[in-house]
């Protein structure tokens, strides 16, 4: 078994949750602009890094709670639905569609789907890459 820093366990854990509230704002605010959920989903995956650095992979798949495989397809399937909505409107695929009463609309479904795709992979691609071989 690995031994671990005792300071980058305590930063860690400082770190994780600053980090995936800091990917909400990233996402809050960039939503309606090019690349809010892929750099917020980024930044999320790298608090899950760190905490994998810190208290190795399989503490870091129980933090997450789901398989990072499961959250690659649900975030297709939302980025699809989102370009569903359009088509079952009446228009074109991938139109982006607005609730006038909250000023939201289907481009943050799609923006939520690119976050939770971005999420599962970067996420399955480093804790593939960190696990020990067995």
């Amino acid at each position: 078994m690995t031994r671990h820093s005792l300071i980058l366990r305590t930063a860690a854990t400082a770190i994780m949750p600053l980090m995936l509230l800091f990917s909400v704002f990233i996402f809050l605010a960039g939503h309606q602009e090019p690349g809010g959920g892929f750099i917020a989903a980024l930044v999320a995956a790298g608090g899950f890094a760190t905490y994998a650095l810190a208290y190795g992979v399989p503490a870091a798949r129980r933090l997450l709670r789901v398989d990072p495989i499961r959250l690659m397809a649900v975030g297709l399937l939302l980025a699809f639905a989102a370009g569903l909505i359009g088509l079952l409107a009446g228009r074109p695929f991938m139109t982006g569609l607005w609730i006038m009463s909250i000023h939201q609309g289907t481009p943050v479904l799609f923006d939520l789907g690119v976050f939770v795709t971005v999420l599962g992979v970067v996420v399955s691609a480093i804790f593939t890459l960190a696990e020990e071989p067995s």
